[in-house]
């Protein structure tokens, strides 16, 4: 005899799976490749509930087998685990990154998988339009190469190097892109695309990358420092962006280091950008390495020896360091990721950063901090657009998707699915 359920019971029960669905497919989508052992760790619940709510999801579509992992035999000697993901009918998110003389574009599956990308060289200070429309093009272009409908885009992550004020998403005062200050990007970039798009500054997109699929994995509490044209910092506590009231914090570039020192493009003196940034390395070295010599030939000549690079870098570091040690003792991290164009120097620039730290730092904030390279290396940032999209999208500027009659938003497949 089947069991009598009041409706009352019934509609709670009914809450509770879709609300368990939900955890899965949120654990799903920050791990992008798991097995269900691994889900049920990530989401509390017990493997019988995860192995249930994975077999619903296989049956309506939405997830897919994936290659078993070889490491899975080391601890057991049994089989590998079945690992799963989201499969692609979930939907796409797609990346763009705007640097100063660069932009990427990719679209990415929710197992983490880049399905296409390209590149493109820009000119010089390149105004916001033009970056805009070039981004759009090659939108279209990376979607094509994917075989990917423009209507599985769940969102568009955009990032770009410099301050975002969020409640607005306007480009603040930046002379890395001065051609964009004051623009809207996220709106602008959906009335371009028709399609959500999320917005944050390279720093930030850096930080989620690192945390995710890099040095950070695991962490949770971290920085990632970008050098290179200019210095900014990521800051993420208890594995969230810390952004600060309207999306400034982290613009450690602009930390006092000699009150009498050169005037910063922000209008104060002596910030640590005028010291530490790549173009005040180049004009140090440009007497001795020729005017034309570029960040990246200073890397390597210092990388082989050179005396004077070694030296330029090094001083950087120990400025940055200095800089460093004040965020230690505020936020307390437990790793600092190194990333941007000066980062490919090694220990060049982080040996004299660590002295700095330990230097500068209380003990204990200096005992508790790593000091590490960034691993995704010029992919970082690209690689954040995407982790934007897939789960930090709350905590960005957007724009949602413009609709034909006037309404806007966007409902995903697996929402449609849902029902």
């Amino acid at each position: 005899m089947r069991p009598i359920v009041d409706k009352g019971e019934a509609g709670s029960l009914g809450s509770l799976r879709s609300r368990n669905r939900t955890r899965v497919v949120d654990a799903l989508r920050e791990m992008g490749v798991a097995s269900r052992a691994d889900i049920a760790r990530q989401t509390g619940l017990s493997r019988s509930t995860v192995s249930s709510i994975v077999a619903d999801l296989e049956e309506d579509g939405l997830i897919v087998d994936r290659d078993t992992s070889p490491e899975g035999t080391a601890s057991t000697g049994g089989r590998p685990p079945a690992l799963i993901a989201l499969g692609r009918d979930v939907g796409v998110a797609v990346g763009i990154d705007f640097g100063k003389r660069h932009l990427a574009v990719a679209a990415c599956d929710l197992s983490h998988t880049i399905l296409a990308e390209t590149r493109s060289e820009m000119p010089d200070d390149y105004d916001a339009r033009q970056g805009l429309d070039e981004a759009a093009a090659l939108v279209d272009e990376v979607l094509e190469d994917a075989g990917v409908e423009r209507d599985a885009v769940l969102g568009v992550g955009l990032g770009v190097p410099g301050p975002i004020h969020l409640p607005t998403g306007v480009v603040g005062s930046s002379a890395i892109l001065p051609g964009w200050v004051g623009a809207r990007v996220a709106e602008e970039m959906s009335e371009r695309l028709r399609l959500p798009v999320h917005v944050d500054n390279d720093a930030n997109l850096g930080a989620l990358a690192e945390l995710h699929w890099g040095a950070g994995r695991g962490c949770s509490s971290l920085t990632y420092i970008k050098i290179a044209t200019g210095i900014g910092a990521g800051l993420v506590l208890g594995r969230r962006l810390f952004r600060g009231a309207g999306g400034t914090a982290g613009e450690i570039g602009h930390t006092t280091i000699d009150e009498t020192g050169p005037i910063c493009r922000c209008g104060s003196r002596g910030c640590l950008e005028t010291f530490a940034g790549a173009p005040a390395i180049v004009e140090l070295l440009k007497p001795s390495l020729g005017p034309d010599v570029t960040v990246e030939a200073i890397v390597e000549h210092a990388l082989d020896g050179h005396l004077g690079a070694k030296r330029a870098i090094g001083d950087a570091g120990r400025h940055v360091g200095s800089a460093l040690a004040n965020l230690c003792n505020l936020f307390n991290p437990e790793l600092i990721v190194v990333g941007g164009t000066l980062a490919a120097a090694g220990d060049v620039l982080l040996e004299p950063m660590r002295e700095a730290v330990q230097r500068r730092a209380i003990p204990s904030a200096a005992e508790d901090v790593e000091i590490v390279t960034a691993v995704l290396g010029e992919r970082a940032e690209m690689l954040g657009t995407v982790a934007l999209v897939l789960y930090e999208r709350e905590g960005a500027a957007s724009a949602p998707r413009p609709v034909a009659n006037g309404a806007t938003g966007v409902k995903t497949h697996l929402e449609v699915r849902r029902g």
